[in-house]
Protein backbone atom coordinates (compact mmCIF):
# COMPACT_ATOMS: atom_id res chain seq x y z
CA UNK A 1 0.00 0.00 0.00
CA UNK A 2 1.30 3.66 -0.98
CA UNK A 3 0.44 6.24 1.56
CA UNK A 4 0.06 9.48 -0.38
CA UNK A 5 -0.50 12.47 1.74
CA UNK A 6 1.49 15.47 3.54
CA UNK A 7 1.01 14.41 6.80
CA UNK A 8 4.42 13.42 9.10
CA UNK A 9 5.11 9.34 9.25
CA UNK A 10 4.38 9.84 13.26
CA UNK A 11 0.88 11.22 13.05
CA UNK A 12 -0.36 8.36 10.37
CA UNK A 13 2.12 5.07 12.91
CA UNK A 14 2.74 6.97 16.09
CA UNK A 15 4.44 4.66 18.29
CA UNK A 16 4.12 2.74 21.22
CA UNK A 17 5.92 4.55 24.26
CA UNK A 18 5.98 1.17 26.42
CA UNK A 19 9.45 0.83 23.27
CA UNK A 20 10.73 3.70 24.35
CA UNK A 21 10.78 2.52 28.35
CA UNK A 22 13.28 -0.47 27.44
CA UNK A 23 15.94 2.09 25.93
CA UNK A 24 18.88 3.62 27.77
CA UNK A 25 21.82 5.15 27.49
CA UNK A 26 25.13 3.78 28.60
CA UNK A 27 29.04 3.82 28.38
CA UNK A 28 31.05 1.01 26.99
CA UNK A 29 34.29 0.76 27.46
CA UNK A 30 34.35 4.63 26.93
CA UNK A 31 31.83 4.57 23.75
CA UNK A 32 28.83 6.16 24.77
CA UNK A 33 25.67 3.70 23.16
CA UNK A 34 21.90 3.88 22.90
CA UNK A 35 21.14 0.34 24.16
CA UNK A 36 17.81 -1.57 24.75
CA UNK A 37 17.29 -4.43 27.38
CA UNK A 38 16.52 -8.10 26.13
CA UNK A 39 14.46 -9.80 28.45
CA UNK A 40 14.87 -12.84 27.44
CA UNK A 41 18.47 -13.05 27.11
CA UNK A 42 19.45 -10.40 30.09
CA UNK A 43 21.92 -8.51 27.84
CA UNK A 44 21.32 -5.66 25.52
CA UNK A 45 21.18 -4.69 21.96
CA UNK A 46 22.69 -1.45 20.64
CA UNK A 47 20.77 0.73 19.13
CA UNK A 48 23.26 3.32 18.33
CA UNK A 49 26.26 4.97 18.66
CA UNK A 50 26.21 8.10 20.22
CA UNK A 51 29.95 9.00 19.62
CA UNK A 52 31.55 11.69 17.73
CA UNK A 53 34.80 9.92 17.52
CA UNK A 54 34.52 8.08 13.99
CA UNK A 55 37.16 5.63 15.31
CA UNK A 56 34.00 4.38 17.39
CA UNK A 57 32.02 3.30 14.34
CA UNK A 58 34.78 0.94 13.70
CA UNK A 59 34.84 -1.01 16.60
CA UNK A 60 32.93 -4.08 15.63
CA UNK A 61 32.28 -4.62 19.28
CA UNK A 62 29.31 -2.25 19.66
CA UNK A 63 27.85 -1.97 15.71
CA UNK A 64 23.75 -1.79 15.94
CA UNK A 65 22.14 -4.81 16.75
CA UNK A 66 24.95 -6.73 18.59
CA UNK A 67 24.42 -7.80 22.17
CA UNK A 68 26.41 -6.91 25.28
CA UNK A 69 26.07 -8.50 28.01
CA UNK A 70 24.98 -6.49 31.55
CA UNK A 71 28.65 -6.78 33.17
CA UNK A 72 30.15 -5.18 30.33
CA UNK A 73 27.96 -2.13 30.25
CA UNK A 74 28.73 0.25 32.89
Amino acid sequence: MILYTMMPHDMIFPTNQDDFSKQKMVSFDGIPLLVEKDDQSQQYRVLRVLSSDPVHYLDGRCEPGSYLSILEVE
